[in-house]
């Protein structure tokens, strides 16, 4: 008896040193991703589950991060559209369309993932963190949502050699976006007219934009 209490006691143990060592590991990886980062760019290649598991949608295209508060998704397969954050409105401009949206940035990212991306100050304030492990050389980071109705249910950050490289967002509706990045560079300058959008000639605009506000000096 006292053998196989030793026995399983050595067979227990390294997995509890593993997973708390996931979950410091994870704490950190997010809390430098969202702290310390300032810029991100990469390609990425996108897919839409439905509850089922089965693939609705898939995309690909690049990316740019400019903290705080610009990115930039520029998507070129099976369609083209742009989505910009210029730190004051978001712009969706759908080519095949021939229209743009917009939408205040403050309000179209509250409670999002995205605030995670747009490296928002209180961004981590806003996530539970559920813990991490590490599975093929990813460090996998599980986030909550505080707000329920945030249309979200949880977000997991995957990280490789200390970079971001997948993101898996998990919705109300039960489905599953899965987002992987390649060639990132991170804290690399980004050209600041990337994260300018300016309406192209003969395009529907759907929305209002926040205008910016006048400081006196």
């Amino acid at each position: 008896m006292i053998v196989r209490i030793i026995l399983a006691g050595l067979m227990v143990w390294p997995v509890v040193t593993l997973a708390q060592s996931a979950d410091s590991d994870g704490a950190r990886l997010v809390a430098e991703f969202v702290n310390e980062m300032a810029t991100l760019q990469g390609r990425f290649e996108q897919s839409m589950l439905d509850a089922d598991g089965e693939v609705v949608e898939r995309t690909s295209g690049t990316l740019q991060i400019q903290r705080p508060g610009q990115f930039r998704w520029s998507y070129a397969t099976p369609y083209e559209q742009v989505l910009v954050a210029d730190g004051l409105n978001i712009w969706s401009y759908d080519v095949d369309l021939a229209q743009v949206t917009v939408k205040p940035q403050q309000e179209a990212l509250a409670d999002t993932p995205a605030m995670l991306l747009s490296g928002a100050q209180d961004a981590l304030q806003q996530f539970n963190n559920d813990g991490s492990f590490v599975e093929a050389g990813t460090t996998w980071v599980q986030l909550s949502p505080r707000n329920t109705e945030s249309g979200f249910l949880r977000v997991d950050l995957g990280f490789k050699n200390d970079i971001l490289s997948r993101m898996v967002f998990h919705d109300n509706l039960k489905q599953t976006t899965l987002v992987a990045l390649y060639d990132v560079v991170v804290n690399a300058p980004i050209a600041a007219d990337l994260f300018r959008f300016t309406v192209p000639d003969d395009v529907d605009v759907v929305g209002i934009p926040a205008a910016a506000v006048a400081t006196t000096p």
